[in-house]
């Protein structure tokens, strides 16, 4: 299963919401610049403090009357990030010109400080031998001015007005890091047992991937195991945080002129993730992890049975497990209603989506048995690239058959591989 998650810079900027007023402090030339300045050195302390893992100097600018919890979460921060491995880590201050130094309750500053800004910031990351390019992340700070000197204040009480702050595997506690030549698998206290069977299986999974789809991807993957479904639901967003979906890859985003994404990660679900099989482990991660692999050659709106029909191709290949153990539902549905068209979109996300999954999954298959693996691959560079709406006028192009014709040789496939 893959997502693709929205950025979080709508939430970022803000304008006139119900309860704000206008600056109390006076318009006098330079404070706005002045202020700005402050708080973009505090932000590159921060982050020159905690690569350099000066937790004096990454401490130094929390607000000193700032609610103890946030002060506490902050050193936890510092902390739990001492074992992953980032190559950067830097803050971006929006100029939006947001000025909150007149805030409503509950977000005014306990007690009031003499001027309060809540202006957008990003946090800009990346991880050391997986990101490419750095992962970009809205940080809903709140900052208060004591005198001369400017404080980071809560990360939490622009809350209520609909700003949040992006929180990673280390706001959830300290990180294990499981590292290998494919990557590393990310874990909390507790959480080793699952991460190392997804690390033994991890480069395999890598090489899999990479005899089908070429070398032309990172090949070194980031594997994050939560500790529990509220930070399952902060990596992957609370529609993918169940307990029915054992594994999500994320993306922030997907730039289609580079064809490259970034802040790829593959997230496994501690409960359902934990109680699989060896074979069912390896099968999801080597699906997630061509999620990875093709998500630059992959478009908003392609067809959803290439998508994870394809995932799934490459996740049961070599393995030996039988297709009706790989497709048992579709194997009965083949005796009594065998399809008469592709699976639909939507069909992936109802109550029939186990049998939409295995039907994508032959039928890929069928595709890879009759164009070739390498003739499968370069149909879905072009047909991932496009929407399903025109999957119609595209097939003909590509294959030489319509729609009813794929249909009529999968259906024949369907019967010759489940007797």
């Amino acid at each position: 299963m893959s997502r693709h998650r929205t950025p979080l810079a709508l939430l970022v900027v803000l304008t006139f919401l119900g309860g704000l007023t206008a600056a109390a402090v006076p318009d006098r030339p330079g404070t706005a610049p002045a202020r700005a300045a402050e708080v973009r050195s505090l932000l590159d302390r921060r982050a020159a403090a905690l690569l350099a893992r000066d937790e004096a100097a990454f401490t130094a600018d929390l607000d000193p009357l700032a609610d103890a919890g946030f002060r506490q979460r902050q050193r936890d921060l510092f902390h739990n990030l001492a074992a992953v491995p980032l190559a950067e880590w830097g803050y971006r201050l929006g100029d939006d010109g947001t000025d909150l130094s007149s805030l409503t309750p509950p977000a005014e500053p306990t007690p009031p400080a003499d001027e309060a800004w809540a202006p957008g910031v990003r946090l800009s990351y990346r991880l050391r031998g997986v990101d490419v390019e750095p992962s970009d992340q809205g940080m809903a700070y709140l900052f208060t001015r004591r005198g001369d000197r400017w404080y980071l204040n809560s990360d939490t009480a622009l809350e209520p007005l609909g700003r949040r702050t992006w929180r990673g595997p280390w706001d959830f506690g300290p990180c294990v890091v499981h590292r290998g030549p494919g990557g590393f698998v990310l874990s909390h206290p507790g959480g080793e047992v699952l991460a190392r069977r997804a690390l033994a299986e991890l480069d395999g999974a890598v090489r899999a991937v990479t005899e089908v789809w070429g070398q032309a991807w990172a090949r070194q993957v980031a594997v994050l195991v939560p500790s529990g479904v509220e930070e399952m639901r902060a990596l992957v967003g609370p529609g993918f945080a169940t307990g029915a979906i054992a594994g999500v890859a994320v993306a922030d985003r997907v730039d289609p002129a580079t064809r490259t994404a970034r802040g790829q990660r593959v997230v496994l679900n501690p409960d359902s993730a934990g109680a699989l099989s060896p074979i069912a482990l390896r099968v999801l991660l080597r699906h997630e992890i061509t999620h990875v692999a093709v998500r630059g050659e992959t478009a908003d709106g392609a067809p959803m049975w290439l998508l994870e029909g394809f995932a799934d191709y490459v996740g049961y290949r070599n393995s030996d497990v039988p297709p009706k153990r790989a497709a048992p539902l579709l194997a009965a549905a083949v005796r009594e209603a065998p399809p008469t068209g592709l699976p639909r979109d939507e069909d992936f996300r109802g109550p029939d989506l186990e049998l939409a999954y295995q039907q994508a999954w032959s039928l890929t298959a069928y595709l890879a048995s009759v164009l070739g693996e390498p003739g499968l691959v370069e149909l879905y560079r072009r047909l991932a690239r496009a929407r399903t709406s025109e999957v119609d006028d595209l097939l003909p192009e590509l294959t030489g058959w319509g729609v009813a014709e794929l249909v009529e040789g999968w259906r024949g496939y369907l019967a010759a591989t489940f007797p």
